[in-house]
């Protein structure tokens, strides 16, 4: 494949957009709830922002519910296992329900990402994958994709390893990248919506 063939279907960006602000208007109960929870239990920001590599090698900053005592990745690590002590009461459960990732809702309606596509990685890993991800990146990045409902539980994962940065970075985002590849193979609008509906299906646990 190409690089000049990955290319968004025609109506990605506006499906993104009605999706992203009836998505907004469901879940603001949950955004509300989760928000409080969180600058209650802890100290710290409610919104936790990090940089992250978007279309075209622009960074941008992604937004997530602080999971983590505030200044836990000071020295840069950026892999979180099952059990991570930086991670709060509150935020393993909205880690596992992956409420946390709700506020990228407004991520997608800025335009830094859309709702399916490659996960968005910080600037080390993708200049590891530069080739890779030159092709990826032709793309916004998503909150959700194969690899996302693949890894779903990457934490438990690189639990099982003695080095999680090596494991990830050698293993993981390999796989992932491949998974990447997948979706820019076939993306279309049916491919959005079978990815967005299996995700749901994950996070109520009907699958």
């Amino acid at each position: 494949m190409q690089n000049n063939q990955v290319t968004a279907y025609p109506g990605k960006r506006t499906f993104d957009i009605i999706i992203s602000f009836c998505g907004i208007i469901v879940v603001l109960p949950l955004l509300i709830a989760s928000a409080i929870l969180v600058k209650v239990s802890s100290k710290g920001p409610v919104i936790y922002r990090q940089q992250r590599i978007g279309r075209n090698f622009n960074p941008f900053l992604i937004y997530k519910f602080r999971t983590m005592r505030q200044n836990s990745d000071a020295d840069g690590n950026t892999c979180t296992i099952k059990g991570d002590p930086r991670v709060t009461p509150v935020g393993r459960f909205l880690r596992k329900t992956k409420m946390d990732e709700l506020p990228q809702l407004f991520n997608v309606i800025t335009g830094d990402m859309s709702l399916v596509g490659p996960r968005p990685e910080v600037e080390r890993y993708v200049q590891m994958f530069r080739s890779d991800y030159a092709e990826i990146l032709r793309v916004r990045p998503g909150i959700t994709d194969y690899a996302a409902i693949e890894y779903r539980d990457e934490e438990t994962i690189l639990a099982g390893y003695e080095d999680h940065e090596k494991a990830y970075r050698e293993e993981i985002l390999p796989a992932k990248i491949r998974l990447y590849r997948k979706y820019l193979e076939n993306i279309s609008f049916s491919t959005d919506l079978r990815i967005l509906l299996s995700t749901v299906w994950r996070v109520l646990g009907v699958s």
